[in-house]
């Protein structure tokens, strides 16, 4: 009886000590002496003493802050550029197995793609195409990392800080571009203001009586105007007639 207690305690305390909660967010990587051998799910869990030994793994998207990193862009303008990463282990075993730290290895290898990236565009496109550029790191990120067991669900560029000077100069450029686009509108209206006044001339030239329309419209005008100025219609007709006769007699004179 004196043996049978304690024998009962010992199997109580490896009982015990061979049952492992695993989280449903987590997964256990299970080593058998030494050698990976499996994952295991959420839930009881049991592992042998000393023998076999469980690592649990993280399996929730993860939130890495890439400090600001000094890029020279294409176009050699300084700018300081930060961003954050998210990602998550998709298979425990290569990444517990596969990298020392995927942590640290997955922020390292964020920041150097980043100003990869970042330093093959030129300043506008840092600013105005975040979009492809977010894209672009993310598929890099995504393509390296796949051998550790870790997906890049997503890269976010969140500041392109710019030296206040080059803030300057970009206010000056956007100023000299608007200045640019007025006087291009200017011209283009005057180029069609040419063209219908041209074509109208044409029809002008080819119909008279279209004139003597003209004239009519004009005359109204000035009888709707304020003022005390009378004005006589004169026919058209009568004024080429005039005009021709003027013609004859001149050269009947020479």
């Amino acid at each position: 009886m004196t043996f049978f207690v304690p024998f009962l305690v010992f199997l109580v305390i490896l009982l015990l000590s061979s049952v492992r909660i695993i989280q449903e967010y987590e997964r256990g990587v299970i080593y058998t002496l030494g050698r990976y051998t499996s994952n295991r799910g959420p839930g009881v869990q049991l592992i042998i003493p000393g023998i076999q030994r469980v690592l649990l793994v993280d399996m929730r998207i993860r939130t890495e802050d890439i400090p600001s990193q000094d890029v020279i862009s294409k176009d050699n303008v300084s700018v300081k550029v930060n961003a954050v990463v998210y990602y998550r282990v998709i298979d425990p075993g290569m990444a517990v197995n596969k990298v020392e730290d995927f942590i640290m290895a997955t922020s390292q290898l964020a920041q150097t793609t980043l100003r990869s990236v970042m330093g093959k565009h030129e300043m506008d496109e840092m600013l105005s195409k975040r979009d492809k550029l977010n894209n672009d790191i993310q598929e890099i990120l995504d393509h390296r990392t796949e051998g550790w067991g870790v997906k890049v669900t997503n890269v976010e560029i969140k500041n392109v800080d710019i030296d206040p000077t080059m803030v300057r100069a970009i206010a000056k450029q956007a100023e000299a571009e608007r200045e640019r686009r007025a006087k291009v509108i200017n011209a283009e209206g005057e180029l069609q203001a040419a063209q219908q006044l041209d074509e109208a001339a044409t029809i002008l030239a080819k119909r008279p009586e279209t004139m003597q329309l003209r004239y009519l419209g004009t005359m109204s005008e000035f009888t709707n105007s304020k003022g005390s100025t009378i004005i006589l219609p004169l026919p058209l007709d009568l004024i080429g007639g005039l005009t021709d006769y003027v013609k004859v007699m001149g050269g009947k004179k020479k």
